[in-house]
Formats: C-alpha cells, structure tokens, sequence
C-alpha cells in the first residue's frame, strides 16, 4: 500500500464523478493507492477474485488463456478504466479472476476490496442491484432454457434420424426372411417332386457341382450400373428363352444378382442331360436367391448393428467422462448419426491414424463435431463436398470440417461464436450452436476453434491438447465474460 486518494482526486476519474461527497468519503477511506512496476502482472487469471482495480496512469494490457496460449484482449492508458471483482455485489460474484492484467508500463492503481465493493453497492445502489441482479441472474437462467431445447431439438433430430436409419435395414431384413421363407419351402416342394420321380443321378452330380461354382460368383460379383444390369437381364433373358426356359423375365434378375453370365449358363446346357436343362437352372436359381438373401439379411443385421454401436459410440455411455479417445471413432459415428442428411453431400475423409489418442470429455466433444458437420450441411444446401481431416498440430491435435458453401462474410466471422447469433432464417436456428461448441472446445478442453472462410472454401479448425490438463484448468469452464474494463 503507498497511499490513498482524496474525495477530488476519485471525482476526477469517470467511474465516480456522479458520485456525492459522502459516497466519495466512503470510498477514500476504503480504497487505496499501489504502484506495478512495468511487467507486473496486477491480476491474475485464475486467483481469487480479491478485489476491484481502477488504473490511475500507465499503460496496462488485459490477456486471457485460449489453451495454451496467452491472448492479449485489451490494451489502454485510459485513467478510470476498471477490471478485476467487477461482479462482487451480486450473489454468484466474482470468485476468480477471469483475465490476467499486466502493466506495460510503470502503472498507478487505485484497488478496493471485493468485500468494500460489495457493501458500497448494497448500502447506495439498492435498486441498481436488484435490477443488474435481475438482469444477470436472468440472462444466465434464460441462456440455459435456450441450450436444453437445442439439446432437446439435437435430440429429436438425432432420433428421427436414427430411426430412418434403422428401419431401412429392418424393414430389408424382414421382406428378405419372408422371400427367404417362402423359397425355402419352394425348393422343399420341387426336392420332393424331384425324389418321387427318381432324380436322374446324372442330373443331382451336375447340380452339386454348378451349385457351388455359382455360389461363389456372388461373392466375387462386381457391382454393376444401373445401364449394364438392365442390359445383362436382357442377355439372359434372351439366353432362357432361347433355351425355352419358363418365366425367364422372374429367373434373369436372379442370375443378374449373383453375377452368373450367359457364358456359366452355356457350360451348364452342354453339361445338362437331355430334356433335363429347365430343371437344372429353376434349382440353380432357386440356391442363388436364397443365398442372396441370407446376404442381404446378413448385411441388414450387420448395418443395425454398426449403428446401434454407432449410437452408443456417440452417446458414449459405456465410457468414463474423460479419458483419452481416438478422435476418428467420434468423427465416423457422428457420420453414421447424422446419415439421412448426408445423403446429398459427398463426403471426405482424410484422416491421419497416427494421430495418439486424445484427452477429452468424449461425449461433449460429439456434440461440437454434430454443431459442425450439421452446420456445414446447411451452408451447403444438402448438396457439395464435405471434408473432415485430422493431423497433429505441435502437442495440438487439428481437426478440421470443411465444406464448400458460400462461405461466412467478413463482417460475420468475429460474432460467430457469440451466444443467440445466428444467420439462419427465423425459426431456424438459435444461435447456441457454435457457442456452445467455443465453449466446450476452449473452455473445458483448453483448445482453439477457429474459422477460416472463401466462397467454397469453408473451415472451421479444431485444435486440442495432446496432454492432460491439470485439474485446475479442467474444472474452470463458462467462467462468463473476462473481465470489466470501461469504454
């Protein structure tokens, strides 16, 4: 302590000079005078928050910590100008400081403690207390009403698409069962009629031996456009009626399906005993369809289960908090969730997998890729190129999502991510989206996000620490504005 102001002297400065001669009284005799040697830092980020700083003379600059890195805010030689406890009369005050105040210069400041501001604003502002209460307490309350429902929307969204998701392969599975169903008492039907006519011996050797060189053509089948499919079902339906095959038009797709060519089909005709050769392809074609059909059940089953593992993957409910993850299993099941809007956009991923596992908070870290992606889908219009790539970055893991709309206007990319700004239609959208993902990425990881932008060429980077952060730094998380400093 060097010293104190008189009543004139605080008048003098903006902060107090609607003040009365008591109130000035009071605070002469509460306040006090300290010097910062050039350097100093006069407040630091993260200390109880102690007291109110009001600059005198000098040159001070206000930082506050974006991961690893120190950001200068604000840099002033204005005499009045304030930070620190500047919130310590409200019930949920200040309790650290939320910016760090260096001096640039040798600096003059007069300070009052938390607790004298406190009692100075309730005994003389009783009103003004109540309604900047009002107006804090209640911007905050409002804030978290918003933030549910757009969880609440995500979710809905979320859900809808998961089950569009899921009932496609379902409905697949159980249309194949009861095809399948049906063929299988079919061929029941035909073994019977074939055994009570003594099967020639000739024919039941060709069937073995045709039945499992066809089977294994589906597998090996490569996938054909939708042109040379309709042009090869001609060619065998040609083949079959040539061959005075009955229903050729229902068998041709079959063998379309399976990969068979008229050329197996030739080899099976010069093979068939005579008379014997309708007989040979009706049960071929029967095996083949119910093959493709345990396929298609198979793959169907397959697909419910990579998104139900997608779904607990992104929900991550067989995960602790915060841990070390891999980064991609995120990215891809974020993808699969969000699969019926993707349908229209192309989508890229250039991932680098020597990328080390990371430490974050897992579940919260899904909802900025989902804020993303979702986002890039939009400025796209459902239709472009979407790009997700990783790399590492220093002792940073980088994670960017790329997409090529028109692009965020100069004037827009500095309010982004503020909270309720949106440039979205009315109804649309709530402006929470990319805050909350500032938040999550900055505030609970001690990463940056970051967005860089030209018409087609859209990126918003992500980068978070490779090391754990200490438990300090974790639990410090929507610490709310840095800290107050006069215009």
């Amino acid at each position: 302590m060097t010293g104190r102001l008189g009543p004139a002297e605080l008048r003098e400065l903006f902060l107090f000079e609607h003040l009365d001669d008591t109130q000035l009284d009071w605070l002469a005799g509460h306040g006090w005078v300290e010097d910062a040697e050039a350097g100093t830092a006069v407040l630091a980020e993260g200390a109880p928050a102690e007291r109110l700083a009001v600059l005198l003379s000098g040159t001070l600059r206000l930082c506050q910590r974006v991961g690893r890195d120190e950001v200068e805010v604000v840099r002033t030689d204005q005499a009045g100008v304030y930070a620190g406890a500047t919130r310590a009369y409200l019930p949920e005050g200040d309790t650290q400081y939320t910016a760090t105040v260096w001096a640039v210069t040798g600096c003059r400041f007069w300070f009052l403690s938390s607790a004298d501001f406190s009692e100075f604003m309730h005994r003389w502002f009783p009103m003004a207390i109540h309604l900047l209460e009002g107006l804090f307490l209640g911007m905050r309350a409002n804030q978290a009403v918003v933030a549910q429902r757009q969880q609440l929307l995500a979710l809905g969204a979320l859900s809808a698409g998961l089950t569009h998701e899921l009932n496609n392969p379902a409905a697949a599975a159980v249309r194949a069962a009861d095809a399948l169903r049906g063929r299988v008492a079919g061929t029941r039907r035909k073994l019977a009629m074939l055994a009570h006519d003594q099967i020639d011996p000739r024919l039941l050797m060709l069937l073995v031996d045709v039945q499992e060189e066809a089977v294994q053509r589906i597998a090996a089948a490569p996938k054909l456009s939708a042109v040379a499919e309709a042009e090869r079902e001609d060619e065998l339906t040609d083949w079959l009626e040539d061959h005075e095959v009955g229903e050729a038009w229902e068998l041709a797709p079959i063998f379309t399906g399976a990969g068979t060519t008229t050329d197996f089909l030739d080899r099976l005709a010069e093979s068939a005993p005579p008379g014997l050769l309708e007989g040979a392809v009706r049960w071929l074609a029967y095996t083949l369809e119910a093959e493709l059909l345990l396929g298609e059940i198979t793959e169907s089953v397959t697909r419910i289960s990579s998104l139900v593992g997608a779904a607990r993957q992104y929900s991550h409910l067989d995960r602790t908090p915060y841990e070390r993850v891999d980064v991609h299993e995120g990215l891809e099941s974020t993808l699969v969730m969000l699969g019926a809007k993707l349908e229209g956009v192309r989508v890229v991923t250039e991932f680098d997998r020597s990328l080390p596992p990371v430490p974050v908070f897992a579940g919260e870290l899904h909802q900025v890729w989902t804020n993303l992606i979702d986002n890039a889908v939009q400025a796209m219009g459902g239709s472009g190129t979407l790009t997700l790539r990783t790399a590492p970055d220093g002792d940073h893991a980088r994670i960017e999502v790329r997409d090529t709309g028109p692009g965020v206007p100069p004037e827009l990319r500095g309010r982004i991510f503020e909270p309720f700004f949106t440039t979205k239609p009315v109804g649309q959208g709530t402006g929470l989206g990319l805050d909350i993902s500032y938040r999550i990425v900055v505030g609970r990881h001690g990463g940056d996000l970051n967005v860089e932008s030209e018409p087609g060429d859209t990126r918003f980077i992500v980068r978070l620490p490779l090391r754990d952060r200490p438990s300090s730094e974790g639990a410090a998380e929507d610490r709310g504005e840095a800290a107050g400093s006069a215009p």
